[in-house]
């Protein structure tokens, strides 16, 4: 089991994190609070999956600002 981050907008995979209980995935949400909880999917095959942001597509907001307005920008 592991958790995976993953870029919520190119989908790329950023990174991976092996972890060893289901009691660490309950504590990842019960950290999780409040919109948090959107990014973070429990997969049927134990593998948490954390939606975040890649460097690559951080870079691009900060360039284009009014890609923020839109849902999915990359197409």
């Amino acid at each position: 089991m592991a958790i995976r981050y993953h870029c919520r907008h190119c989908e790329t995979e950023v990174g991976r994190l092996p972890f060893g209980s289901a009691e660490e995935v309950r504590t990842l949400h019960r950290l999780a609070d409040g919109e948090a909880v959107d990014f973070i999917t429990e997969e049927e095959d134990g593998e948490v999956t954390v939606q975040c942001i890649c460097e690559h597509c951080q870079q691009s907001l900060d360039r284009f600002p009014d890609y923020y307005a839109l849902q999915k920008w990359l197409q």
